[in-house]
């Protein structure tokens, strides 16, 4: 009894149960003796508990599985946000030197205007003066 507590898969408690009842079967069947439809039944509930348990063992192989691809998507996941977090800072950065060059051009070319202005002020008012 405490060898079936030790076990974790119900199937496998049936499978013992059984067992007994299965061998003097595979005597019978090895002896040339007829099969009853009770034996018959034994031997499929058996195929079918050994069955049971294979996709049990299945069932556990592609649990575990998912759970490593969830495991790997949550780090591929991270290294897409890393990536997006990087470019973004990239890009900020280079928007900002943009900005700046931009802003250094609008100035130079204001100072420009600004010295021309000036510059045809001065002309004008000394034309001015000249001919009057």
């Amino acid at each position: 009894m405490s060898n079936q507590m030790s076990q974790t898969k119900v199937d496998d408690f049936l499978i013992e149960m059984i067992s007994p009842k299965v061998r003097e079967i595979e005597e019978k069947f090895s002896n040339n003796q007829p099969l009853t439809q009770d034996d018959i039944n034994t031997l499929l509930l058996k195929s079918q508990y050994n069955h049971i348990n294979h996709l049990d063992i299945k069932l556990d192989e592609v649990t575990t599985d998912v759970a490593s691809l969830k495991n790997s998507f949550k780090l591929l996941e991270q290294k897409v946000e890393q990536r997006f977090e990087t470019f973004e800072q990239r890009f900020e950065t280079f928007e900002q030197k943009i900005e700046a060059t931009i802003q250094k051009a609008l100035n130079k070319n204001m100072y420009l205007l600004i010295g021309a202005g000036s510059f045809i002020l001065l002309v004008s008012k000394l034309i001015d003066k000249i001919f009057t």
